[in-house]
This record gives C-alpha cells, sequence and structure tokens, in this order.
C-alpha cells in the first residue's frame, strides 16, 4: 500500500466482540491516535459502537490538526462495522 506522506493512515482492526482504530503516521512509525469500543461506555449494537468509534476518532484526529487519511480496512470488505467506522470518521470531519 502507498500512502502519501501528508496523509497519515486510518487503520481498522475487527473482531467478532470489538472494533479498534488508530491513527498512524508510518514515515515516523508512531500512533497518532487510537480508540476502542473497549473504551467506550455507551451501549448498543456492534454497528452503532462502531460508527462511534469512528466519531471519537475524528475528533482526536482534529485535535491533531488532521484532515485527511488514508482508509486502511485491514484486508476486510468495506461492510457492517468497517463501513459503521468510515461513515462516523467522515461524519466527524475527516476526509478520505
Amino acid at each position: 500500500m502507498r500512502v502519501l506522506s501528508n496523509r497519515p493512515r486510518l487503520s481498522v482492526h475487527r473482531s467478532n466482540a470489538y472494533i479498534s482504530v488508530q491513527l498512524i503516521d508510518d514515515e515516523k512509525h508512531e500512533t497518532i491516535a487510537s480508540v476502542s469500543s473497549r473504551e467506550l461506555k455507551e451501549k448498543g449494537t456492534k454497528t452503532e459502537v462502531a460508527k462511534k468509534v469512528g466519531l471519537l476518532v475524528a475528533e482526536k484526529a482534529k485535535k491533531a490538526g488532521i484532515k485527511e487519511v488514508v482508509f486502511d480496512r485491514g484486508g476486510r470488505a468495506y461492510h457492517g462495522r468497517v463501513k459503521a467506522v468510515a461513515e462516523g470518521a467522515r461524519e466527524g470531519g475527516l476526509e478520505f
């Protein structure tokens, strides 16, 4: 995968129970921000929680001064919870 230097990677990891997202700067090899569904106290379906995770990572990205990212779905299909994370991140103001 080719990543543009001015756009960090929004990496999504999905397990059966949880979903986590990281903003990664591949040039510096460091994580800028991360959010996991384990951190959330709110209840809902897995898809609703995934959308909230997307909104939270967008909020953290704004605080870090990031507006554009490259979406890395981790080999998963763009469907269900992965799609919900992307929609939440877009609603939060991220562009990809």
